[in-house]
């Protein structure tokens, strides 16, 4: 209880800072005159009173941020935030509406959403109102780069220091590495570079031809690698192909660290990517692998023309390693061993401080420089192979927790499969669901394939898959930190 008076002023202010969102579509119901203005303004007053009340009882007792608290407080955010942001859903004034939903679904939207994930439990996205549509995406773009990382900006003018809840939210094993000496400086350089990235792949989508509303919402989830959609069919429905090449670049763009970007436009010198341990093995993974998906399916002849071959598999190939989720066709009907290498590719494909999810390429990339480490030790017995990235030296205890990384990947993977089967799916929508949610992808395969949803799944199944969500987007480590007690003990 003690802990939690600590972190409650820094709690509060971060849901009256997220409750400031829903200004955004209670604007844009009152401007499109859908009717929803009224579940949003009360949805933006309920969360005031809640945050502010937080605020004032944590206040007194304010204190710089250990790294407890900074654990606890992010996973607090991270399980809190979906559950105000399902408000506009629960309020009475459209009970009787087909986008009213159940605190189970509506949790599970939000989740999604703010996890950048983009599976949705909603059937027809397309005739949702246009303000819910926008708060999709408007929640997927905060949550592209962190909430935390925008409010950690904002948290020292009040004393907190921001170091602890930045080192919570970095993804990957090495997340000591800083841009700026201060942290609230770090959030403002990447949230610059991310505002700026969305505001030209925003201006590009609209000169492809996209309605401005579109185009807008579009660059949100293309930014943040979350993959919803203000059409049902998504990317398919729109048929697109500019829109699709847009799309395409500012994913790639999105999957490389965003530190890397940084120090490329500060030095001005592309070797940044050069130099970057992820950024040139994530781009030869996942465009090689869209270059044999194209060449498997023209071979099995599944489009009429090489063109249509190339965009297809190049632009699904790029979606699920970036773990963005869009499609331009129905991939579940491809030969399943290529839809499962692209989910396979969401796993681990992206980089750590991007936009995407999944385990990350820096985890990989030391992975397999253990693994030649350890056939070079079977040929040479009394040799030292010390693994290094960028010159430098890689501790024995990172290789550990990597190595203990995907171990409990695989356990929660079997695990998330196990339950979902046991909630009365297929093995196929199970497994590759359970991949998808883990890895924050959004489409499986099966029932909750692109051109699907997770509508059908049973309450118990979906709730399985928003805490998926949720563990894959905070890391893992940070879930069995908070629930070991040993880590609690003075």
């Amino acid at each position: 209880m003690k802990r939690f008076l600590y972190i409650s002023h820094a709690l509060g202010l971060t849901i009256i800072c997220w409750s400031l969102t829903f200004i955004i579509p209670y604007l844009a119901s009152l401007y499109f005159e859908d009717g929803w203005d009224r579940n949003f303004l009360y949805a933006l007053l309920i969360s005031l009173a809640l945050g502010g009340v937080l605020f004032g009882i944590g206040y007194p007792f304010k204190r710089e941020l250990q790294l407890r608290d900074g654990l606890l407080l992010v996973v607090l955010v991270w399980f809190a935030f979906p559950a105000i942001g399902t408000l506009p859903f629960l309020m009475p004034f459209h009970a009787e509406s087909e986008f009213s939903l159940d605190f189970t679904k509506a949790y599970f939207e939000i989740v999604s959403a703010i996890t950048t994930t983009g599976g949705t439990v909603i059937s027809d996205v397309g005739s949702l109102p246009k303000s819910i549509n926008l708060w999709r995406h408007t929640i997927m773009w905060f949550g592209g780069m962190g909430i935390l990382l925008l409010a950690v900006a904002i948290l020292p003018l009040l004393g907190v220091s921001g170091h602890q809840v930045m080192r919570t939210e970095a993804s990957g094993p090495m997340k000591e590495e800083k841009l700026t000496p201060r942290i609230a400086g770090t959030a403002k350089v990447l949230y610059a570079i991310y505002i700026t990235a969305s505001m030209i792949c925003f201006l590009l989508y609209r000169l492809s031809g996209l309605s401005w509303f579109d185009a807008w919402c579009h660059a949100g989830s293309t930014m943040s690698l979350g993959g919803f959609s203000t059409h049902t069919g998504g990317f398919a429905e729109m048929d697109n192909p500019y829109a699709e090449a847009v799309a395409c670049v500012f994913m790639l763009f999105a999957g490389i660290n965003f530190a890397t970007h940084y120090s490329a436009i500060r030095t001005r010198n592309f070797k940044a990517y050069v130099n970057c341990p992820e950024a040139i093995p994530f781009l030869v993974v996942t465009l090689f692998s869209a270059v044999v998906i194209s060449i498997f399916l023209y071979l099995a002849a599944f489009y009429l023309d090489i063109g249509t071959t190339i965009r297809k598999g190049f632009f699904n190939t790029i979606s699920l390693a970036t773990t963005t989720g869009y499609a331009n066709a129905d991939y579940s009907l491809w030969p399943l061993g290529l839809s499962l290498w692209m989910l396979v590719l969401g796993t681990f494909a992206s980089s750590a401080g991007s936009t995407g999810g999944g385990m990350k390429m820096i985890r990989m990339v030391i992975f397999i420089k253990q693994f030649k480490n350890e056939i070079r030790k079977i040929l040479h017995p009394h040799g030292v192979f010390p693994i290094s990235i960028r010159g430098n030296k890689i501790s024995n205890q990172i290789v550990i927790s990597i190595l203990l990384f995907f171990i409990i990947y695989g356990i929660l993977l079997v695990l998330c499969s196990s339950l979902l089967v046991i909630s009365g799916l297929d093995f196929n929508t199970a497994f590759s669901s359970s991949i998808a949610t883990l890895s924050n992808i959004g489409p499986a395969l099966g029932q909750s394939g692109p051109m699907g949803d997770y509508s059908g799944f049973s309450s118990f199944g979906i709730w399985v898959g928003s805490i998926a969500m949720l563990v894959g987007r905070l890391d893992i480590f940070t879930v069995i930190l908070l629930t070991s007690p040993h880590f609690w003990k003075k």
